[in-house]
């Protein structure tokens, strides 16, 4: 199934250090629902990984984000990002807004021409508050999240 390019009029304002490179353009507008996966070590919550549905403005689902992290798109292309910069939510018990590069890791598709990612919109998913007596255990934190794909123009 396709995934549309979104021409989005609703986009949000986000700190300067958190704008792609002055050569890419929004190609995606990608809405996320999902959990922040939190292991207990050392009598704290750890980040593990993230688990979550991918969604085209519609409602349909195009893909999946799992650690890596990855963005899988139902077509099997599929990229993995790393952190290039990260500002706070706006709003309290929120992850993250962050900016991230990225490469592809999988066949041609939807994904492949992605150069970079904003996760920005963020709604939950923040580590457990206080310490935990579990080593080893796991909390599942729900979030969404808005992911705006861009690539190079």
């Amino acid at each position: 199934m396709p995934i549309l390019v979104t021409a989005c009029a609703s986009t949000v304002s986000v700190p300067d250090s958190l704008k792609p490179a002055a050569g890419e353009s929004l190609a995606l507008v990608v809405p996320a629902k999902g959990v922040q996966i939190y292991e207990c070590r050392n009598a704290s919550w750890a980040f593990v990984a993230p688990e979550a549905e991918l969604f085209d403005r519609a409602g349909r689902k195009v893909g999946r984000h799992y650690a890596g992290p990855h963005w899988e798109a139902a077509d099997g292309s599929k990229i993995v990002g790393a952190v290039k910069e990260r500002a706070d939510a706006p709003v309290a018990g929120a992850i993250p807004w962050l900016l991230l590069s990225t490469k592809s890791v999988g066949s041609e598709g939807a994904f492949s021409k992605v150069t970079s990612i904003q996760r920005v919109a963020t709604v939950g998913g923040v580590a457990p508050a206080g310490t935990c007596s579990q080593p080893g255990s796991r909390a599942r934190v729900a979030y969404t999240a808005d992911y705006y794909f861009f690539i190079s123009k």
